[in-house]
């Protein structure tokens, strides 16, 4: 999706749309389809989060 916005599937088959943390932006890490990440979700809007580290 655009503007490092990506579709992430959690361990419990929702699907929850992402984008990449700031920190991520400012040290360049990529992430591609496939990887692993952490997320932050939103209180407020479950269909929301933020990817804040894809695990190795």
């Amino acid at each position: 999706l655009p503007n490092a916005v990506f579709r992430v599937e959690l361990e419990n088959k929702h699907k929850v749309l992402a984008h990449v943390s700031g920190k991520m932006r400012m040290h360049f890490i990529k992430i591609l389809p496939g990887d692993k990440v952490s997320l932050e979700l939103s209180p407020y809007d479950l269909t929301r989060g933020r990817i804040v580290y894809r695990f190795k």
